[in-house]
């Protein structure tokens, strides 16, 4: 029997269900009302209100630049739309790194502000407190590995994370402090398959790919990657569904034609 037909509300314990019965399970981002209700009406399991808000919704270069604030503004909008999806919330870059009380306050915040079910942090071992902290409140964890794009300046470059060996095994160790310290699933981005099927094999948690093939326990992506608005972003693990891009570029283009021929608005679009 199929868990993710038989629920109707996704939460922490139907993905740990989805994983123990071999079910996928599909992960999309979104950060405004009105494409969250489509996201959530076409059965998505899990909507990841992203920081990658800062590239694709404010044209920032790295996700480094959005707030606290901005970040409880879009996941507000997101709640708003949804029924049935679990809404997961990054927490951005600075809110919790380092200070774990300072941690907890803003993830309250988020919880609190926004509505949403879970909160997302970058990081390893090295964040461990502030997850433990978060986690005594009772807001659950979804924890995140691999390439880590808050730690892009630390790295220097958005390739493959985890090809060295000292560095799998670093990230196998991660994951399962996370899942140890409580973690409801981790997500894991473009590190070798290989590599995400053994931790998804080794931990008991879900694990979400995003660039780390299809031997995990669910894939995420960027919803305006995938429906090709944003047509400058080509990695290998990107398949477009759609591309918006040249649909919404006609469209556009037919509106100021008609508008500036006096086509638009004929004798049936008036009052």
């Amino acid at each position: 029997m199929s868990v993710h037909n038989n629920v109707k509300r996704v939460t922490t314990h139907t993905l740990q269900e989805m994983k123990n019965n071999g079910e996928k399970i599909s992960m999309l981002t979104g950060y405004d009302f009105s494409m969250a209700r489509i996201i959530d009406t076409a059965g998505m399991d899990v909507i990841l209100v992203g920081d990658s808000a800062s590239n694709v919704m404010a044209g920032h270069e790295t996700t480094l630049p959005i707030t606290l604030d901005q970040m409880i503004y879009h996941a507000s909008s997101v709640v708003r739309a949804v029924q049935r999806a679990l809404v997961v919330v990054d927490m951005p870059f600075g809110s919790y790194q380092g200070n774990s009380k300072e941690a907890l306050s803003n993830a309250i915040r988020i919880m609190k502000e926004s509505g949403g079910h879970a909160v997302k942090m970058e990081g390893g071992k090295e964040i461990l407190e502030s997850i433990s902290r978060i986690l005594t409140a009772g807001i659950p964890v979804m924890g995140h590995l691999g390439l880590t794009p808050q730690s892009i300046y630390k790295f220097g470059t958005y390739v493959v994370r985890a090809k060295e060996k000292d560095e799998a095994a670093r990230l196998i160790e991660d994951a399962k402090a996370l899942e140890e310290a409580g973690c409801f699933a981790i997500v894991l981005e473009k590190i070798p398959a290989d590599l995400a099927t053994r931790v998804a094999q080794e931990v008991s948690i879900p694990i979400i790919g995003i660039g780390a093939g299809n031997g995990v326990d669910g894939q995420v992506l960027v919803v305006h990657d995938m429906l090709g608005i944003n047509n400058e972003f080509n990695p290998r693990f990107l398949r477009k569904y759609h591309n918006l891009f040249e649909e919404m570029l006609g469209a556009f283009q037919r509106y100021i034609e008609d508008v500036k021929s006096n086509d638009f608005p004929n004798k049936d679009e008036q009052y």
